[in-house]
Formats: structure tokens, C-alpha cells, sequence
């Protein structure tokens, strides 16, 4: 088979490969650009037969009713607090732990990350009970870093760096360095965090989203109204029998954008750092 030959049988696979993504992205992208066509029309136009699908005039209005409804800004400065800490601290926790699973081989090593793995199975809600005995304990019921801890030792998180670490880091490079008398966490530092960048950031994007669509563990644990997440409080949105669906999603689509804020910025690093690591392979 000539070259042409085989260039015109690659043509029609790119072109279907090409058709599927473009209505991968269009299925996607559909529920965002839904939220904005109901957060910008009335809720009568929503309930139209069928419904209006372009974007309509109100969602200043829509807007205003939401802040007139809930401390929107202030649970969102709770919010943003709560899920910049934890990703911070999850980050930190759970590469600690996955370079250590990864790289240093000790006593019980196996059995534990396979209660981890195990961990990964449950459903998070049976450690909702565990959990607010614990904190009234500490007499944190009621406040913003009951939310923090439960969310540190991600099982997943865990499992996603470890692997990362395993076949992204070399052992030669770090018995160079425990040579050059580099301790533990000069290793973690130095040379284990530069290599691993594309899961950090992975692991960021989720660890945040996580944190910020929380809803069930927040709903249990604060008692303080001053202290409401942005979901908790977007729930209030609905009262009374008959409810404002345009108002709601004027809300949703408030909550929302800073996530796409956040997914961009993290998502740069880990294509970049991805890209660079394809790169050196080559």
C-alpha cells in the first residue's frame, strides 16, 4: 500500500474520531449552557411546552432575588475558605503518605493499602455518625473546620499520587540523594513535589470541587446559620410548595463559575506538566 493510499484510509477514521468528540463537547457543555438559559428567563418560561431554549433578559433579576433570599456572598467567602484549606492540606497530607507507600517499603506496608483501597468502597456516608461524635468532642460542631479534617486522608487522593509516584520518580534518583545526605522530607521537597505537578494538580481540581459541592456533611455539622456553605445555603432556595426554578438556577450558575476559575488555572499546570513530561520521555 502506497503512502496515498494509506493517507486517504486515515482521512475518514480522523474525521469520525473528530465528529465524536465535537458531540462529546456538545453533550457536556449542553447542561451549562441549560443552567444559563433557565437562570436568565422566568420560571413560567421554563415551564413552557416546549421549553424556551435561548437565553432571555432576567438574570439580573433573577439575581437579585437570590441575594434578597440568602447571604449568598458570605456563604460563598465560607465556602472558599473551607475549600482552599482543605485542598492545600490534602495535597500535602496525601503526597506525604503516597510517597511513602511508593518508596519505603516497612512493616504492615500491604495490609495497609489494601485497608485503603478498602476504604475507597464505602460509601461516605456511614462516617457521617463516627464523624460529629468526634467533633463535638473537640466542640467543633458548628464551625468552619469540623469541615476540614474528614477530608485530609483521601483514599483516593492516596491512591492516585502512589501510583504517580511509583512509576514517575525513580528510585535511582532518590538513592542519589539519600547518598548526598538528603533526608525524608528533603526527598518529598526537592524532588519528589517538581515530579509529580501534573498529579498535584489533578488531584487540586478535585480535592476542590470535592470540597465545594459538599453538601450532606455540612448540612449535619453546622449549626450556625452565620456559618453555611454556599450549598447549604443554595438548598434554602427552595421553600414553600411552588419554587422558583430560574431563581435557582440564577444561584447554581453563581456557585459555579468560580469552579471554572479554579479548573482552568489547574488544568493549565496539568496539561502543561503532562505535555513537558511527554516530552522528556521522547
Amino acid at each position: 500500500m502506497t503512502a496515498t493510499n494509506t493517507g486517504r484510509s486515515r482521512r475518514p477514521r480522523g474525521l469520525t474520531a473528530h465528529i465524536v468528540l465535537i458531540l462529546a463537547v456538545l453533550i457536556s457543555v449542553f447542561p451549562f449552557v441549560w443552567t444559563i438559559v433557565m437562570a436568565t428567563n422566568t420560571t413560567q418560561d421554563i415551564y413552557k411546552s416546549p421549553p424556551k431554549m435561548t437565553p432571555g433578559s432576567h438574570l439580573l433579576e433573577n439575581i437579585r432575588h437570590v441575594l434578597d433570599t440568602i447571604d449568598f456572598f458570605g456563604s460563598m467567602l465560607n465556602t472558599v475558605v473551607v475549600a482552599c484549606v482543605t485542598t492545600v492540606l490534602v495535597l500535602f497530607v496525601d503526597s506525604l503518605a503516597a510517597f511513602t507507600f511508593a518508596k519505603f517499603d516497612f512493616p504492615g506496608r500491604r495490609v495497609l493499602f489494601a485497608a485503603l483501597l478498602g476504604f475507597m468502597m464505602l460509601p461516605l456516608q456511614l462516617a457521617v455518625l463516627p464523624q460529629f461524635i468526634l467533633m463535638s468532642h473537640l466542640g467543633w460542631v458548628g464551625t468552619l473546620q469540623a469541615l476540614i479534617p474528614p477530608a485530609l486522608a483521601n483514599a483516593f487522593g492516596i491512591f492516585w499520587l502512589r501510583q504517580y509516584i511509583e512509576g514517575g520518580v525513580p528510585d535511582e534518583l532518590l538513592d542519589a540523594a539519600r547518598i548526598d545526605g538528603a533526608g525524608f522530607f528533603r526527598q518529598y521537597w526537592n524532588i519528589v513535589l517538581p515530579m509529580i505537578r501534573p498529579a498535584l494538580s489533578f488531584l487540586a481540581i478535585y480535592a476542590f470541587v470535592g470540597a465545594w459541592n459538599d453538601y450532606i456533611w455540612p448540612l449535619v455539622v453546622l449549626t450556625d446559620p452565620g456559618h453555611l456553605t454556599l450549598q447549604v445555603a443554595l438548598a434554602q432556595l427552595h421553600v414553600g410548595h411552588t419554587t422558583d426554578y430560574s431563581m435557582v438556577m440564577a444561584g447554581v450558575l453563581m456557585a459555579s463559575l468560580p469552579l471554572v476559575v479554579v479548573f482552568s488555572i489547574f488544568a493549565r499546570g496539568f496539561i502543561a506538566g503532562a505535555t513537558e513530561g511527554a516530552v522528556q520521555g521522547s
